[in-house]
């Protein structure tokens, strides 16, 4: 076997904070791994410089930063996801039994990638294709997933105050968009009304990776004038109960 003691002790330290869903402190780290506080601090800062590990000053730890959520939300989006998901987005669409479209959709940074989809019969012909990307904070999936990002996740991604617009709805800035991931965790599911296309609103909901991390998120768009208030919590109820099938999955045997 190879012995490359910086890359070996690299690998473990990402390991490591891989099964953790919060940060962890350096000194935990340096216990756990049996490795000198010294190297634990030195890779720990490399790790920083090229984006793979954000620090948490109100924690004092060190988290693994959406880099490497979005390589593997990238390799799970070609092939198993989108495989594991095409049943729950059909069953979804089957069930709402009105014009909806049901997508799947990764985060990579501050964009939504969109990795399947599933449209309803006289569905909206929407622009959340297959490899469509839009801007996270205006999508109720991408909404859905920053709301289950920790802090210090979220704050990597965005550093700047103002936030860009598609129509006149939505977040113009980190302030706004906080508020509305408040909701959302309360809720239990995000929305967007108007915020990409003012003819059309979505639902979503996070599916979560056996480390609570959001490897995904499912969403259904419609056309806003075929909904009530009532149908806006079915709708709700109806991608997080299909979110949480897809996080059954994705997480195998308990």
């Amino acid at each position: 076997m190879t012995s490359v003691p910086a890359a070996r002790n690299t690998l473990r330290i990402i390991r490591y904070l891989a099964g953790h869903s919060g940060p962890v402190r350096a000194t935990t780290i340096s216990r756990d791994l049996g490795l000198p506080r010294s190297s634990i601090y030195h890779l720990l800062r490399v790790l920083q410089d090229e984006r793979f590990v954000v620090h948490s000053p109100e924690h004092q730890g060190y988290a693994l930063a959406p880099l490497l959520g979005e390589i593997g939300s990238s390799v799970l989006a070609s092939n198993a996801l989108a495989t594991l998901a095409a049943p729950v987005l059909e069953r979804l669409v089957a069930e709402t039994k009105l014009p909806v479209v049901a997508h799947l959709g990764v985060l990579q940074h501050a964009d939504v990638v969109y990795a399947s989809k599933v449209a309803a019969p006289r569905a909206p012909a929407v622009v959340t294709s297959i490899g469509v990307r839009l801007p996270a904070h205006l999508t109720a999936t991408g909404r859905a997933m920053l709301a289950a990002l920790h802090r210090a996740q979220f704050e990597a991604i965005y550093r700047e105050s103002a936030l860009s617009l598609r129509t006149e709805n939505g977040p113009a800035s980190v302030r706004e968009l906080d508020l509305l991931l408040d909701t959302c965790r309360e809720r239990g599911w995000a929305t967007e009304d108007g915020d990409i296309d003012p003819a059309y609103a979505s639902v979503a909901a996070t599916v979560l990776d056996h480390n609570d991390y959001p490897a995904a998120a499912i969403g259904l768009t419609f056309r806003r004038t075929l909904v009530d208030d009532a149908q806006w919590v079915r709708f709700g109820r109806a991608v997080t109960a299909a979110s949480n099938t897809l996080s059954r999955r994705i997480r195998g045997p308990s």
